[in-house]
């Protein structure tokens, strides 16, 4: 009897270990696999799409684009890493838009995800402390985005460094509104229901259906040409609070007096 159990237990641990060399062999592929991807990219979409329809916004919302900031545009989207998953479903339809995103394997799927919305992706990392340390990726990525604002399209950027202090802005997208002359907006999307993954640097925010949401615009931030780089550091600052006001109001409008 016991040498049955013995057995018995000693097949079951082939059995999971034939599992687990089986998974490793076929997860590499699955996740090189362009269509795997699109498919996760599509159910993203789906997701986003169904809270945009099932939150309301709340009253005191402004838009991403358009609205009362139609004249500012083309305009620099500012966004905070962790706050940003929702932009592609609450953007208005018809709006050019040209988004940067990471060139990190893990941002690839926000890449295809935002394809699904008509948006255009810009690979790079233009966050950095420095506009003199950009790398070269960096630096073809702000390009691409000053022709894009040039030809008449929106661009979005998140405005903090990844990794680096959260809700804290970097020079990167000082940067670009210096080269391109166009305005900062701002921009914040908050829900009442989500779940705020506290473990993460930057503690990104999954937001969640059925509840209501608010969408808030600050206050622009101009860059002048000649700026010198104590003033791209007032600008950063500038920047840096007027996007903190701004999330900090949209979270006041779907949580009401909590």
């Amino acid at each position: 009897m016991e040498h049955e159990a013995v057995k018995g237990a000693t097949g079951r641990a082939a059995r999971r270990g034939g599992t687990r060399t089986l998974w490793r062999r076929i997860r590499e592929p699955l996740a090189q696999s362009r269509f795997v991807k699109s498919f996760i990219a599509s159910l993203f979409a789906w997701f986003v799409r169904l809270i945009r329809i099932t939150s309301p916004l709340v009253k005191g919302s402004t838009q991403v684009a358009g609205g009362a900031y139609a004249h500012l545009e083309p305009g620099i989207i500012a966004l905070w890493h962790g706050q940003h998953l929702l932009t592609p479903a609450y953007y208005p339809k018809g709006r050019p838009l040209v988004a940067m995103v990471s060139r990190s394997a893990d941002a690839e799927l926000n890449a295809l995800m935002i394809e699904k919305f008509g948006i255009e992706a810009v690979r790079g990392s233009g966050g950095r402390d420095s506009s003199r340390h950009l790398d070269k990726g960096g630096a073809k990525a702000l390009i691409a985005l000053k022709k894009s604002l040039v030809a008449g399209k929106n661009v979005a950027m998140i405005a903090d460094i990844p990794h680096g202090t959260p809700r804290d802005a970097g020079l990167g997208i000082v940067l670009l509104a210096r080269l391109s002359g166009r305005p900062i907006l701002p921009s914040a999307i908050a829900t009442s229901r989500r779940k705020v993954l506290e473990k993460s640097w930057d503690k990104t925010t999954i937001n969640l259906p059925f509840g209501r949401s608010a969408v808030i615009v600050g206050t622009p931030v101009f860059v002048p040409a000649d700026a010198d780089d104590a003033e791209m550091e007032r600008k950063r600052q500038e920047l840096t609070a007027s996007l903190n006001a701004a999330t900090a109001e949209a979270y006041r409008l779907v949580d009401g007096d909590k």
